[in-house]
């Protein structure tokens, strides 16, 4: 059983929510996100997303797009995105971590080399924004091989016909985007991602964890009655923005607001 499998039952079994924090690998500079990770753990994240610096991320909002650009002057890329997750596994070997990105350094790198590289760097799971599971067949085999998930994105138009697509082909978790646009943006109706929850509830098993609009605490407690988790990004990502002269405040401030959450889910 996988990492993600694991991490799922054991919250499933004491009735809590996973927590899930998306930051951008190497934001903003290459030796913080390592030691920020640890610190998540410790505010008792269940799984950490791990954003692959890209030039053209077009399911993200500004936050996450200029976080992305600190990264890339740090010459960071998926190479060393990979090497950040080896070196949190020296001392971190429980905690899933899932990459999170876009094709292209993937296409770049060749499907089996990548799946080897995430193998070497002990990756739980693999989230491609831009490969759908119609066209994700041929690397989700790769990557499940392996022992990594291929997860994948489901938009609240989604049919039944794709939610059942995505459980046949993906696993770990599936993430549903909880408003139409990039991250950071919109308001959530809570009603509206009650309902789409519980729709593709009747199509798969996985866990669904959700994201792009929980901004806060009491956000996160709402949304996180109708699924498995949920994802915090942008909002985090804007600490780091609001400290760039400052970056142990910008950890803190990340920190901080991951114990409120934390203690909102479990409340």
């Amino acid at each position: 059983m996988s990492r993600l499998a694991t991490r799922f039952e054991a919250l499933a079994k004491t009735g809590r929510k996973a927590l899930i924090p998306f930051i951008t690998a190497g934001d903003p500079k290459p030796d913080f996100t390592v030691p920020l990770m640890h610190a998540m753990v410790k505010a008792g994240v269940d799984v950490i997303e791990l954003g692959v610096p890209f030039s053209d991320p077009m399911a993200d909002g500004p936050v996450i797009q200029r976080a992305s650009e600190r990264a890339l002057a740090h010459k960071m890329s998926l190479k060393r995105t990979l090497e950040i997750a080896m070196e949190f596994r020296k001392t971190d070997q429980e905690t899933p971590v899932v990459l999170m990105g876009y094709l292209n350094p993937i296409e770049a790198m060749g499907y089996e080399n990548f799946a080897n590289a995430a193998q070497r760097a002990d990756i739980d799971g693999v989230l491609t924004v831009d490969l759908p599971p119609e066209e994700g067949v041929e690397c989700s085999a790769l990557l499940k091989a392996r022992g990594i998930d291929p997860i994948f994105l489901l938009a609240p138009n989604s049919t039944d016909e794709r939610v059942k697509k995505m459980d046949a082909v993906g696993s770990g978790y599936i993430y549903y985007v909880s408003l139409k646009g990039v991250t950071g943006a919109g308001h959530l109706d809570a009603t509206d991602v009650e309902n789409k929850v519980q729709q593709i509830k009747t199509n798969t098993k996985l866990p669904i964890a959700i994201g792009f609009g929980v901004k806060d605490a009491e956000t996160a407690k709402t949304i996180a009655r109708f699924g498995d988790g949920v994802v915090i990004g942008s909002a985090l990502i804007s600490k780091v923005e609001e400290n760039l002269d400052d970056v142990e405040r910008a950890s803190h401030e990340i920190i901080e607001l991951l114990v409120s959450i934390r203690q909102a889910l479990d409340s």
